[in-house]
């Protein structure tokens, strides 16, 4: 029992002994590790060499313990976000895009006026633009160009010139757009390359835009191209343009546009402004916005539109935009002074044959009768001139010494042995008319006058008459081509070409 005791408190003997040791050896780590922390956080600036050997075999030591791969914890709130950086998906990121300078060219200040505009083409014939301008038009999109829709040939409007310097010259801003047919995506960019190169000179402000339609057309290029495909040359067209300095928009009716029926529309609004067609019963402003519900920068609200100075119906648009200031001419170079196509209204077939006078006719400067043309000179019996195009409402092109001349097809004959025949007179007129009775109505326009003569100074214009007026026709003239008809009371005579039955 008393072997139990003693092994009991010699056990007790010894641990009172261990405690003090124990407190020392704690102490002396304690002071020997804040000493370490101290050098190691205030040496770390100073350089490899200041550095003692024993503080350098601690940073091994410590750099052994902490293995390399270990990164501080990230920050709570950046790992919560859902849109932060951290939690992107790298795979669903798209391409870089500045879209503020794909869809502006940068060449003047955007605003947000609303402004008011029309787009033409040599469809519209020969425009007043000063009259344009004073009813109120702020700006014009301008048809410069077009491909082909059988042979893809790239071919100039024929007004184009013109209508830029003039619209410039009343102080109205102008666009341009270019009708593809482009079957590939570098077709489209030699459209764009050329729209670009020919319009350098003029200030553009206003969009350049890509017009294409007819594509389901069985005899257009562009038949058997999908969706897709079409989208792609657009954007190739719309892409060019921009790296040349102007500003991109497309061009396609609501109809095409809305859910991307005909174009992917989803894809080219994303970079580029959309101008969209759409015609409602009662035009702007009554009707204050398109029922298009897509993004829209520019809304064409009819194709019927009547302005001051043009003669034809036009296509007026409303853009949700302006511009502070013109934009510079990308070419320095002053472009040549341009004339109006004479011939922009009129379908000439090309022809070459030597012709005469039946009598006498007229020589003028455009292929019309009214107050806008002016006789230069008279053709007569046995005089000649060249004949270089025949149009289907009843005009042919002359050249004589190199110059250019227009007269009435039916005065003319490629008969040269033609000698008039003097008829007896008749109530004062050698015209003979055979009786009809039938509704009438101008091709275009035309003048009605006292007598069937150009060249009587007693054949006086009483009227110009345009399509859409009917009257009646009481006389038929084959022989010179003339009709006698009944207006306002009067009897007046016109000639028979410029003139279309009528319901």
């Amino acid at each position: 029992m008393s072997g139990k005791k003693h092994k009991k408190h010699g056990r007790q003997t010894t641990d009172n002994r261990l405690i003090p040791a124990a407190i020392f050896i704690s102490l002396w780590v304690l002071a020997f590790s804040l000493a370490v922390f101290f050098l190691f956080f205030t040496g770390k600036d100073s350089g490899e060499e200041g550095k003692s050997t024993e503080l350098a075999l601690q940073e091994e030591q410590l750099a052994e313990e902490v293995p390399e791969e270990e990164e501080e914890p990230k920050d709570t709130e950046e790992t919560e976000d859902p849109q932060s950086e951290a939690n992107r998906n790298p795979e669903e990121a798209g391409a870089e895009s500045d879209v503020t300078k794909l869809l502006l060219s940068g060449n003047t200040s955007e605003t947000d006026k609303v402004t008011i505009g029309i787009d033409v083409s040599r469809f519209q014939g020969t425009i007043d633009w000063k009259a344009a301008a004073d009813a109120g038009i702020d700006f014009a999109m301008i048809r410069v160009g077009y491909r082909t829709q059988a042979t893809g040939e790239i071919r100039e409007d024929t007004n184009a010139r013109y209508n830029m310097q003039e619209a410039t010259a009343n102080g109205i801003q102008i666009g341009a757009y270019f009708f593809s047919t482009a079957v590939t995506e570098e077709e489209a960019k030699e459209e764009a390359r050329w729209t670009a190169d020919y319009i350098s000179r003029y200030a553009v402000t206003y969009p350049v835009a890509y017009n294409c339609e007819g594509f389901e057309n069985p005899e257009n290029r562009q038949y058997e191209l999908s969706i897709s495909q079409r989208t792609s040359c657009a954007a190739a067209f719309l892409k060019e343009i921009y790296d040349q300095g102007y500003t991109p928009m497309f061009y396609a009716s609501k109809s095409e546009l809305e859910h991307d029926a005909k174009w992917e529309t989803s894809r080219l609004e994303q970079q580029f402004k959309i101008w969209v067609s759409q015609y409602p019963s009662v035009p702007y402003p009554e009707t204050a916005a398109s029922g298009y519900g897509g993004s829209h920068a520019m809304w064409q609200y009819t194709n019927n539109g009547s302005i001051a100075g043009i003669s034809r119906p036009v296509d007026v648009n409303v853009a949700y935009f302006g511009y502070e200031s013109d934009a510079d001419a990308l070419n320095p170079d002053t472009p040549e002074e341009a004339e109006a196509d004479a011939e922009a209204l009129m379908n000439f077939q090309e022809v070459d044959e030597t012709v005469t006078a039946k009598e006498t006719v007229n020589l003028r400067d455009i292929p019309s009768q009214g107050a806008d043309s002016t006789v230069l000179r008279e053709l007569k019996n046995q005089e000649t001139a060249q004949r270089t195009g025949v149009s289907d409402s009843g005009w042919s092109r002359l050249i004589i010494d190199g110059e250019r001349y227009y007269a009435v097809s039916n005065y003319l004959t490629a008969d040269l042995s033609y000698r008039p025949t003097v008829k007896e007179p008749d109530d004062g007129l050698k015209t003979k008319f055979q009786s009809v009775s039938e509704n009438v109505t101008p091709k275009i326009e035309i003048n009605l006058r006292k007598l069937p003569s150009v060249t009587n100074p007693d054949a006086a214009v009483v009227a110009t008459v345009r399509a859409g007026e009917v009257f009646v026709r009481t006389g038929i003239n084959t022989d010179y081509g003339w009709s006698r008809v009944e207006y306002n009371g009067q009897t007046l005579y016109c000639v028979s070409s410029y003139l279309t039955t009528a319901e």
